[in-house]
């Protein structure tokens, strides 16, 4: 399975340009350090969009979907730093889904990510998960490296205490990752 671990942080959002160059300095000199070193978190991976919003995307993976409601990772959340705090007040349509890695298919990581949300519809997620398990298959398309299912916890994901600019609408939202080398992989 290409993805390590089998639970993931996804957070996306927007800063207006005239602090992207902080937010960026930020989220690469401090966050990420900090995220990383909390026991079972294994890496992070960042993505600025290309055409769509939100422009920045961050995906944490983490030993097990636990580590991102334990002691550890709860008292660095309570605790933010004052770069932290400044940084994440600016933050606009952001989202923040804490999920299962469900569905991992392929050998590797690509240059390049597609991300589709989906919600699934009530009661039909063994169905939805089913036909994905199927459909996503990486050998289906040239440039498409490998393909995965993330699934969000509704009591995990959304705004928290210390990031209330979290949109707390579709938090048992999926999304699914594709990676690929090209920014335009070839039709299936």
């Amino acid at each position: 399975m290409p993805i390590a671990g089998k639970g993931m942080l996804l957070t996306s959002m927007d800063v207006d340009p005239e602090h992207e160059a902080d937010f960026n300095r930020w989220y690469d000199r401090q966050h990420l350090e900090e995220r990383v070193a909390i026991e079972g978190f294994i890496e992070a991976r960042r993505y600025v969009a290309e055409d769509g919003a939100p422009k920045y995307l961050c995906l944490y993976s983490t030993e097990k979907i636990d580590v991102l409601d334990s002691p550890a990772y709860r008292a660095r959340l309570a605790s933010p730093t004052e770069w932290s705090k400044t940084t994440m007040a600016r933050f606009k349509n952001m989202i923040r889904s804490v999920a299962r890695i469900t569905i991992s298919h392929g050998k590797g990581r690509g240059a390049f990510l597609g991300i589709v949300r989906i919600r699934p519809p009530n009661g039909g997620h063994d169905t939805l998960r089913k036909a994905l398990r199927t459909a996503l298959d990486p050998q289906s398309a040239d440039g498409i490296i490998s393909m995965h299912v993330i699934e969000s916890d509704p009591g995990l994901s959304g705004p928290t205490t210390e990031i209330p600019a979290a949109a707390g609408a579709g938090a048992g939202d999926w999304f699914v990752l594709i990676d690929a080398t090209e920014d335009t992989p070839a039709e299936t």
